[in-house]
């Protein structure tokens, strides 16, 4: 593994920016295992809803929503690892306050609290959700992209597993909520070094050179030159602003597709933790068990990426991934017992390996190189849309239909989305 890691052919100029996104993504591990794994769980144990549960993202979404592309404007304006470095900190400080709201709040004010805790840390989480693939594009060589985000799996999977386990065991031997205000301290630890980590990835020299603003045009096909005498030429025109001129592009397919993906994504996400806590009436430290299975599956998937990736591509391995997400909510609804979850968890960990090692260098190449932060905030967009219908009618359709039956809905919707980036992406 380690061998694997500082590869001895990786040209020097690159060594320490792929050894600083290794630790990067080690301690986003360490938040993600603990603060992020926990936070639903925590909300549903408080007594939230399904609607609150969903208003943890969609409340982060609305935010989003609004700010992606003055976001992409402003990161596009910047240099991009100082941005994403600030961004960072502003947007990780609020993980403290997780650990703090019983201190302040009752059961039912702590949910309302942390609903609004997610809408302020979305303010500068989308400059940095914006920023940071721009970076990686620009840290990273394209040839050693797929390499470098395969090692990022495998750190974060270790990282994931040790401290999802260790909160687990955390959270049956302190009393609510002493145990979960330990794992959020834990996270915020995390998110504090990731973010250390990110001050020194630097761009290189011949991807951080960008024209200046006028210039940011993606290639023009004929199509688009026919219109330039229109009202898209008016640089400094509403449509302009925003750059409604990525939609007359290829890279158009690739966002419907994944808003199709990423809405059938979040209109399930919601749901899970209620069939968790009271359909199979699972322990924290069973919980915890799962999510670790979950990322030694991704562990072991992240180290093929690679060759599974040269074998079909980007997009295929991005389709399959998504396809086999979408088992997941029927795999679900059908679990009885901890061990059976335990089973669908590794099968969720194998197509979460394939989809988020694929996805995001299946967007960077149909991204123009020298207009990165354009495109990239108009995907942000789109998922953010997705993240706000998705996360307020998942709920929404289980109060109508029912948990289970919603359940299976959710999981068509995935996999028509997987077959459709095949097809269409």
């Amino acid at each position: 593994m380690v061998s694997r890691i500082f590869k001895t052919d990786i040209p020097k100029e690159y060594r320490a920016n792929f050894i600083h996104l290794y630790f990067d993504i080690g301690w986003f591990g360490v938040l993600s295992g603990s603060s992020i794994n926990f936070l639903k769980i925590y909300a549903t144990r408080l007594g939230a809803n399904g609607f609150q549960l969903g208003m943890l993202d969609a409340s982060a979404a609305v935010v989003s929503l609004m700010l992606a592309i003055p976001a992409g404007h402003w990161i596009a304006k910047r240099p991009i690892g100082p941005a994403v470095f600030w961004t960072s900190v502003l947007y990780r400080i609020g993980f403290l306050f997780w650990a703090m709201l019983p201190w302040f709040f009752g059961d039912a004010g702590q949910v309302w609290a942390l609903v609004v805790l997610a809408l302020v840390m979305a303010i500068p989480l989308t400059p940095l959700s914006v920023g940071f693939n721009a970076l990686f594009a620009s840290a990273v060589p394209d040839e050693y992209r797929a390499h470098v985000a395969g090692i990022r799996n495998v750190v974060l999977s270790v990282a994931y597993v040790a401290t999802s386990l260790g909160s687990g065991y955390l959270l049956e031997r302190f009393d609510f909520p002493i145990g979960y205000q330990i794992v959020f301290a834990i996270g915020f630890i995390g998110a504090a070094m990731s973010s250390l980590h990110l001050y020194f990835i630097r761009p290189l020299a011949s991807s951080d050179a960008r024209p200046p603003l006028s210039e940011l045009e993606p290639v023009q096909g004929p199509e688009r030159a026919a219109r330039r005498s229109g009202f898209l030429s008016a640089r400094h025109g509403v449509l302009s602003a925003i750059r409604a001129d990525v939609w007359s592009t290829g890279f158009r397919k690739v966002l419907v597709v994944m808003l199709g993906f990423h809405l059938a994504q979040y209109l399930a996400l919601p749901l899970f933790p209620l069939y968790q806590v009271y359909n199979l009436n699972l322990t924290d430290q069973q919980i915890g068990i799962s999510s670790a299975l979950f990322y030694l599956i991704v562990l072991a998937g992240s180290t093929q990426l690679r060759r599974i990736v040269h074998r079909l591509g980007h997009k295929q391995v991005t389709a399959l991934g998504v396809i086999g997400l979408g088992l997941y909510p029927f795999l679900l609804a059908i679990s009885r017992t901890a061990l059976q979850f335990y089973g669908l968890s590794s099968l969720g960990g194998l197509s979460w390996a394939l989809a988020a090692g694929a996805y995001a260098n299946y967007l960077l190449e149909h991204i123009p190189a020298h207009d990165r932060p354009a495109y990239l905030a108009w995907y942000n967009v789109i998922l953010n849309a997705s993240i706000l219908a998705g996360s307020l009618a998942g709920p929404l359709v289980a109060n109508e239909i029912g948990l289970i039956p919603a359940l299976f809905v959710f999981a068509a919707a995935r996999t028509l989305a997987g077959l459709a980036i095949w097809k269409w992406g």
